[in-house]
């Protein structure tokens, strides 16, 4: 069993190239919108746990790392108005590399018939359009394949024997199976691919790091599930 630990939307950052479509909107950039606040924080404490790790600080607002090539909003509305050559060169200076690295290297541990797992680290807002989501952590999988739901059934467990204050659901703020980095990789490995995403809530992050007590948590389930990889 390996540990592939990804995490797609890590910072805001904008390439001096494209500066001038983001002028005036750090504001935006800042906001859950630009990145998933505290989320690389936890990927790079979980780092030492997987056998391969990839992660991306440039801005979902550039180009949408986790969403597919026909997806209305692969492009922001700050760069839908790019022109094609210029979104092509976004896809294949950014979007193409980043999934294609993750991508071959999952080819190749299930080449090797490893049963490979994906945890794709996200975080989301507490509240959005003035709804309050009664959630800490989200495990997001398609809940159609059966090895899928016994890992997220099993991480989930693990985690409330951790600590049980904490709410846990499935397939919460976001389902698994909509578009997504994961639901793209199902559709590349019939077998030996479990793609989970896990989704923190934001609440518990400052300054762009979550809160060590939670970041232990999930290192310490994830060390005894991997323990052996």
């Amino acid at each position: 069993m390996k540990l592939i630990l990804t995490c797609e939307h890590g910072g805001n950052e904008i390439p001096k190239k494209y500066g001038s479509y983001f002028k005036s909107h750090q504001v935006v950039l800042d906001t859950h919108r630009g990145f998933d606040l505290g989320a690389l924080d936890v990927f790079n404490y979980l780092k030492p746990l997987a056998n391969f790790e990839h992660s991306s600080t440039i801005s979902r607002l550039l180009i949408e790392l986790n969403r597919s090539l026909h997806h209305p909003n692969l492009f922001s509305e700050f760069t839908k108005k790019l022109s094609l050559s210029e979104k092509n060169e976004l896809i294949s200076t950014h979007y193409l590399p980043y999934r294609n690295t993750v991508e071959n290297e999952i080819r190749k541990y299930i080449n090797q018939n490893e049963l490979v797992i994906h945890l794709s680290i996200h975080s989301f807002t507490p509240i959005l359009n003035n709804v309050e989501r009664n959630c800490d952590i989200g495990l997001l999988y398609d809940s159609r394949l059966p090895q899928e739901k016994q890992i997220a059934t099993v991480l989930k467990d693990d985690i409330l024997s951790k600590n049980n204050d904490l709410i846990v659901r499935y397939n919460y703020p976001y389902l698994g199976k909509a578009d997504g980095f994961t639901s793209y990789l199902r559709t590349k490995f019939a077998e030996n691919y479990v793609g989970i995403e896990v989704e923190i809530n934001q609440k518990y992050a400052e300054k762009n790091s979550m809160q060590s007590d939670l970041k232990t948590v999930l290192f310490d389930i994830f060390s005894e599930l991997f323990r052996e990889k």
